[in-house]
């Protein structure tokens, strides 16, 4: 924890970021900084872990299964894909087992439009995969099998690598430090570069508990990314974990205070919660009749927020963005 701390401090001494001013409209002072709009030919960074996915084609356990549809998962790779079907330009930064699912995965990133020049291939350990399971109500059961795999030996001298030209933003979230202890360190580095470089960063703290040593390491190390992000996108829960508050208003206003520009907070069924230090509102969920998956609900909505506030449009109508496309829960 006092690495994290001291490298952020460095971080905030190396100069300004170019941070986004969510408010009603006009040009964003990130542009202005720029000396002009970004457009969408600039990028947005992705760091994390892509898997493979099984999915069970039979309702039930997955024990029961006898059949599965293979396919990609994780939620930067969601995010990522996301951006650009919305016509942004994404680079992902991940590491692959040099097998099967690493090399199908990286297949799909390219027929996605995915930029995959900081997507690098390991003979030393393999890709990591996932099973989930098919049901007609709520949540489906997941299981991993990503212990030991490539993307949790991604460190700092990793990110040491990467070009950073043409891209405006970088997007986190709570899983990439939750591998190992190299993928903190290297979420650190990551974070740290995009700051220097006056990039805008969004955090999606998705929670993942097992993957942590214990729940008070998962929030503090987590919070301590929140403080740094110009835009955080918890859900409900996850905004009560981190921060103690139960309603999305005080969830916001402890992010805000925290030093975020802008929160917006996901309540399923309830829509969105989103506020900034100049105006706060509540956009409704789009309904639906029928719910077919909820896996990567929330890595739709970043896309349809980060995209639309990469067209330099007001947060407002960012959040709304992903809601009348009709892929909001609810």
């Amino acid at each position: 924890q006092g690495l994290l701390t001291h490298a952020l401090h460095l971080a905030k001494a190396a100069g300004e970021r170019h941070m986004v001013f969510f408010a009603s409209g006009g040009e964003s002072a990130a542009a202005q900084a720029a000396g002009g709009r970004y457009g969408m030919a600039d990028g947005i960074l992705l760091a994390g872990e892509a898997m493979g996915l099984l999915t069970a084609l039979e309702e039930g356990p997955l024990e029961k299964a006898e059949t599965f549809r293979s396919a990609v998962a994780g939620a930067e790779f969601n995010v990522a894909v996301g951006l650009c079907r919305l016509g942004h330009r994404a680079a992902y930064f991940t590491k692959l087992g040099d097998d099967p699912f690493g090399r199908r995965i990286r297949k799909a990133m390219q027929a996605e439009g995915l930029s995959v020049r900081d997507v690098h291939m390991s003979a030393e350990h393999p890709t990591g995969w996932m099973f989930k399971s098919k049901t007609a109500a709520g949540d489906p059961d997941i299981f991993y099998c990503r212990r030991g795999s490539a993307a949790s030996f991604i460190g700092p001298e990793d990110v040491a690598g990467l070009d950073f030209s043409g891209l405006w933003a970088l997007h986190l979230t709570g899983i990439f430090p939750a591998l190992s202890e190299h993928t903190r360190d290297a979420a650190l580095f990551l974070l740290t570069e995009a700051k220097r470089r006056g990039m805008t960063v969004f955090f999606d703290p998705n929670l993942r508990p097992p993957l942590w040593k214990s729940p008070a390491d998962m929030r503090d190390t987590l919070l301590a990314f929140a403080r740094e992000a110009d835009v955080v996108l918890p859900g409900l829960a996850e905004g009560r974990f981190l921060t103690g508050e139960t309603a999305p208003e005080a969830i916001a206003e402890a992010f805000l205070k925290m030093g975020a520009r802008a929160a917006v907070v996901k309540t399923g069924p309830g829509g969105a919660y989103a506020a900034t230090r100049s105006e706060s509102f509540f956009c409704p969920a789009y309904r639906v009749d029928r719910i077919v998956d909820t896996v990567g609900a929330g890595d739709g909505f970043a896309a349809g927020v980060i995209s639309a506030l990469g067209e330099e449009l007001p947060l407002r109508e960012a959040v709304r963005r992903y809601y009348e496309r009709g892929e909001g829960p609810g």
